[in-house]
């Protein structure tokens, strides 16, 4: 049976891998549980899925925690410190990372550092510093499974063949909740038409970076250093249909896909198991139903934020940092009605523009990177709103 620690488990992620846990109990058990602070829905589920070890990022949450569960076979810590105490748990086969942001950096190369496999649900953190994430694992000799749809279905479609072979990675994009919509719509969209997405169910933030694609841009990313491919082999391609999850062209012109319908039971549990694949039993796919797929290259115009992620990839170096961490104070600021939709990029090329971007040497360099561009993108969200 292999003990799951599950990073990030009160939001989307954290449920699926939760629901396929509960339908394969013989298979996994939960030893550990963390979040940021969401003690009620931690406290149940602790009482469903019995794990030794919990923590909450905020301490407060934390000691009303304690208090509710008072159960000494659980062992409840709290804060930064303690979420990666439990990322790093000796007796864990995999931590599945999905804490959202780049408040997963952290416990997430504190698992890579104690040996422990990692399935990655959260881009943030290969955002911020994949290079060195990835020759951590090297150095500690463990793998680094893929959870985003995107990214488990370019590793699928690598199995069993050489990477020297690979011309080009495409990875697909939905396009959003207004891919249809002029400039001048996007412009002015509230929070609620931008949580709108047509087909995924995910949680606030990556679902407003998925309406900027945003999301798409920090995916480009992370598959540079999760496939050490460079980023003139990357390209994204809109398919409306979220069927074909990404594909991979080789040089005799093959192009391999992994498709499927859009449930995020299939990569977590791809990644929890691998190379086996667990029986979810899942609707087939009917392609006669969808009639057609659709395809569409992404406009620069409309969505501004693919292009400003190409842009830091090339700088390298702490650029990335910078531009997860401004994205992340845009949208939350437009989350909470202190930013415009239409502004969220503005305030993310702003604090790139007037950066000092590094070469990243150690995560020290990424962390004050983050903390530097968080400070300087809030005040543009202010200037703004």
């Amino acid at each position: 049976m292999k003990q799951i620690v599950l990073l990030g488990s009160t939001g989307s992620i954290g449920d699926s891998t939760l629901d396929i846990v509960a339908k394969f109990p013989d298979q996994f058990s939960i030893l550990g549980l963390a979040a940021r602070h969401s003690d009620g829905k931690l406290e149940e589920q602790i009482r469903a899925f019995r794990p030794k070890f919990v923590a909450l990022a905020d301490t407060a949450a934390a000691q009303r925690l304690r208090s509710r569960v008072n159960d000494p076979a659980v062992h409840v810590l709290d804060g930064p410190d303690g979420v990666t105490e439990v990322a790093s748990l000796a007796e864990s086969d995999l931590v599945i990372s999905a804490i959202v942001g780049g408040a997963g950096l952290v416990p997430t190369m504190a698992a890579i550092r104690a040996g422990r496999r990692v399935a990655l649900a959260n881009k943030e953190p290969m955002v911020m510093a994949g290079q060195l994430m990835q020759e951590e694992a090297r150095s500690q000799g463990v793998p680094i499974f893929p959870v985003d749809s995107e990214h488990s279905a370019i590793f699928q479609s690598l199995v069993g063949h050489r990477r020297e072979d690979v011309r080009r990675i495409i990875l697909t994009a939905s396009g959003g909740p207004f891919w249809d919509s002029t400039k001048e719509e996007i412009e002015t969209a509230t929070p609620e038409q931008a949580l709108k997405h047509p087909n995924w169910d995910m949680g606030a933030k990556i679902t407003v970076d998925s309406a900027t694609l945003m999301n798409k841009g920090l995916e480009v990313i992370e598959a540079r250093w999760l496939f050490d491919c460079p980023p003139a082999q990357l390209d994204v391609v809109v398919h409306r249909e979220s069927i074909i999850h990404s594909l991979v062209e080789y040089r005799d012109g093959s192009v391999i896909a992994q498709l499927g319908l859009p449930d995020m039971r299939t990569p977590i549990s791809y990644a929890m198991d691998y190379p086996r694949r667990v029986p979810l039993d899942p609707p087939s796919l009917d392609l006669w139903k969808f009639g057609k797929l659709t395809f569409y290259e992404p406009d620069p115009v409309r969505f501004p934020c693919l292009r400003l992620a190409y842009e830091a990839l090339a700088l390298g170096g702490t650029c990335p940092a910078i531009l997860n961490a401004a994205n992340e104070v845009a949208v939350d600021a437009f989350l909470h009605r202190g930013l415009p939709f239409g502004r969220i990029a503005n305030v993310i090329e702003r604090t790139v523009q007037c950066a000092d971007v590094r070469p990243l040497t150690s995560l020290e360099d990424a962390l004050e990177a983050d903390r530097w561009a968080r400070e300087k993108a809030s005040e543009f969200t202010l200037k703004v709103s």
